[in-house]
């Protein structure tokens, strides 16, 4: 079952799937949506988003944006969606860790993978029945109340992803600097595509990005750019018929050969090889 709020004045939009495996796509027709998805069932479902597969454990939590390509099987019945665009949740665009570019969201290099004990399980799980009555609250505050309910969703669930996934012994402002890049990353990567780039927005330099990423084991910035590209590209590939000509001219490259070059650099494959390759289809 889906719930829906829409604000046609603002555009904005925002939904509640109790089945999200098999409403999906019905969700995403509503435009560019950003979704926290909880797994309320007994069994491990698997989540394909972009080129990777996630195991969402029982009482686990994940996140996805527009910039990626999801898969579900509609089979997995236990799946809870909350799906809203930026003119529901992110009128006002500022960088902040419960922003839309924060923590769980478009500041992470890998989807967040968030546990809930039995204490917050039963937490969450009052907090959706606190949901379903304000979505069959029909008035007009109910878009203001459904929000104020989302950002508690979203704080609660970024201190539990904080507490579980950035380690005490992590500079946080060392941190905050790598979530940042990945924002402007995700931000730029069509007309941005040199470390230097990035480096001046941030105000640091190349080789202090470079130092930095490595001291944290992270992809260099130069490879977190590079796959930001391609991984677009492969969406393109495969959800559009453009040629590779017209994908590259959309990516910002002025020939198609550096594409190419970088495509098949990242992914072994030429643009035309990968999408012939059926694990890619």
């Amino acid at each position: 079952m889906i719930f829906h709020h829409r604000d046609q004045e603002l555009g904005a939009y925002f939904a509640m799937s109790t089945d999200f495996a098999s409403e999906y796509l019905y969700t995403q027709e509503n435009g560019r949506l950003i979704s926290i998805i909880w797994n309320m069932g007994d069994e491990s479902v698997n989540v394909q988003i972009d080129d990777r597969t996630i195991v969402l454990e029982p009482d686990m939590v994940t996140t996805t944006t527009y910039l990626q390509m999801i898969s579900l099987d509609e089979s997995d019945k236990e799946l809870l969606g909350f799906s809203f665009n930026r003119e529901f949740y992110c009128i006002q665009d500022h960088d902040h860790e419960v922003s839309c570019n924060g923590v769980l969201f478009l500041g992470t290099q890998d989807p967040p993978l968030v546990r809930l004990d039995d204490k917050e399980s039963q937490r969450f799980k009052i907090l959706f029945e606190v949901f379903k009555e304000e979505f069959e609250t029909k008035d007009n505050i109910q878009g203001e109340m459904l929000r104020m309910l989302l950002k508690r969703l979203i704080i609660k669930t970024t201190r539990l992803a904080k507490a579980q996934l950035i380690t005490p012994d992590l500079d946080e402002a060392q941190v905050d600097t790598i979530r940042k890049f990945n924002v402007l990353v995700d931000t730029h990567y069509r007309e941005k595509r040199q470390v230097a780039d990035y480096a001046e927005l941030l105000f640091k330099s190349p080789k202090t990005l470079s130092n930095l990423f490595a001291k944290y084991n992270h992809k260099s910035p130069l490879q977190i750019i590079h796959e930001r590209i391609v991984l677009e590209a492969k969406r393109l590939l495969l959800s559009s018929d453009k040629s590779a000509k017209e994908i590259a001219h959309e990516l910002g490259f002025d020939a198609t050969a550096p594409f190419h070059k970088l495509f098949k650099k990242v992914t072994g494959l030429t643009p035309q090889q990968f999408k012939a390759t059926p694990a890619s289809n």
